[in-house]
């Protein structure tokens, strides 16, 4: 059996691509930069401008705070805390924080329902992806697990603010938007501590901030799914996130079948799509993270259909026939260059 955890070995599924010769003049102030290990990714920030040092040390600072309230396999957090007590009625206090990214979470399984499920943790466990100790399910232990899932028996009240899981043995997994709801405060601890200029790239989840290096856009890179020494593209953004999901970040082999960690809620089995990579661009760094989880487990017809109904995010689909879908809003903004590779791009209208 053979294991694979792109996110941790190679956590930057979005990279900066710098723009050829550009770069910030020599007398201006170099940029300050920070990296952290949390939320299971290693993370790095970039501050540019006077207030750089602490800005960054405000938004690392942060986001180890953040990590210590939603990560599951910390024991002493808040999400482990919640899911210790499952089942015996109990209402656990939490921090407005936890609370916050918990109602998250449920609104999305509302928006996408079957697609995304917070309360997935039971079915990451029976496919050891929790651990890393990773293997093929009995029928009888997936079938238990699935019988878990249930986002509607997760109650949380946020006047108090707290929260319960109405049956023993469920359990939270934050994974799909925890990344995405850390960018958001660390963009605020930024702005707060008067920087106006910044790359936070938490794993899988890119957000920049105000003017990059070399102009009022920045270039990121969309890394292709089958080679991750590739580039499907280059999107330039502003004041926006870039977050992707694609059975590439994490995943093993057993009996020459990939199994990745993208579970398809209504299965309890990865999910299978018909996509390789799903990039959400949004100025909301939570609807990013959210959505390209669920929209990669929806599938491309789903994907573009949810998108057809709103105005808050852009996509980048690649499908495993080789097709890249761009919609329309980033037509001026992506650069597609997987042409080199066998790809053929199109783009979605509404």
């Amino acid at each position: 059996m053979r294991f694979h955890f792109f996110s941790v070995l190679c956590p930057l599924l979005l990279l900066l691509s710098g723009c050829a010769g550009c770069s910030a003049p020599a007398e201006e102030t170099p940029p300050a930069q920070r990296q952290l290990f949390a939320m299971d990714t290693l993370m790095s920030l970039t501050v540019y401008g006077p207030q750089g040092e602490a800005a960054v040390q405000a938004a690392q600072q942060e986001l180890s705070r953040l990590d210590g309230l939603l990560s599951r396999t910390d024991p002493d957090s808040q999400i482990s805390q919640l899911n210790a007590r499952a089942g015996d009625g109990t209402w656990v206090p939490l921090e407005p924080e936890t609370a916050g990214a918990l109602e998250f979470a449920q609104q999305t399984a509302q928006l996408l329902p079957g697609d995304f499920d917070c309360t997935i943790a039971p079915v990451m466990d029976a496919w050891g992806f929790t651990k890393q100790e990773c293997r093929m399910p009995a029928p009888a232990q997936l079938e238990r697990s699935l019988s878990l899932v249930d986002s509607a028996a997760l109650l949380v009240d946020p006047s108090i603010p707290a929260a319960r899981l109405e049956r023993a043995d469920m359990a939270v997994d934050l994974g799909a938007v925890a990344k995405g709801f850390a960018a958001g405060r660390a963009v605020k601890a930024v702005l707060d501590a008067g920087a106006s200029s910044a790359l936070l790239d938490l794993g899988r989840n890119v957000t920049v901030l105000g003017d990059g290096p070399g102009g009022p856009l920045w270039r990121v890179a969309v890394i292709d799914p089958q080679d991750a020494g590739r580039y499907l593209g280059v999107v330039a953004m502003r004041d926006q996130t870039a977050s992707t999901s694609g059975g590439y970040e994490r995943y093993f082999e057993q009996d020459g079948i990939r199994y990745h960690h993208i579970i398809d809620p209504k299965t309890g089995y990865p999910a299978d799509s018909g996509l390789l990579s799903v990039t959400v661009i949004s100025s909301d760094p939570q609807l990013a993270d959210a959505l390209s989880t669920a929209l990669f487990v929806a599938g491309k017809d789903s994907a573009l259909d949810f998108w057809r109904g709103r105005e808050d995010f852009e996509l980048i689909l690649c499908s495993a026939g080789g097709t890249v879908t761009v919609t329309e809003g980033l037509e001026d903004y992506f650069q597609f260059q997987g042409d080199a590779y066998g790809y053929t791009c199109e783009t979605a209208r509404r």
